[in-house]
């Protein structure tokens, strides 16, 4: 288990929902990744982001479907891609990324309460 940490410390990290409205490969990523362009509303708006998801997913099932993501990380630059959120997941047994659910249809841009 991490440090304990405040629940005000807790609240300091923005994670949204938002809908997956483009998805391809990221070949110059130095692990295999999907570019996931996600709409977070009209608040946020589209960002961008890498994520290492390959084993589980493509990207053309990725399209459509609402993810959560940390918003309000600085922008990281991966290869030739400017990151914009971090895109949530856990590792399976074998270390592959599977992504963090909302098992009903939330508004994009909603903040995890």
């Amino acid at each position: 288990m991490s440090e304990a940490i405040s629940f005000d410390d807790f609240l300091k990290v923005d994670i949204r929902t938002g809908t997956v409205v483009e998805a391809r490969p990221f070949p110059e990523a130095r692990k295999p990744a999907i570019i996931l362009l996600i709409d977070f509303g009209p608040e946020l708006g589209v960002k961008k982001s890498s994520a290492q998801i390959t084993v589980h997913y493509t990207p053309e099932e990725l399209v459509g479907r609402q993810v959560m993501a940390v918003v309000n990380f600085p922008p990281r630059q991966i290869g030739p891609l400017k990151s914009e959120v971090l895109t949530l997941g856990f590792e399976d047994e074998n270390g592959a990324i599977v992504l963090a659910a909302i098992d009903k249809p939330v508004p994009d841009g909603r903040k995890l309460m």
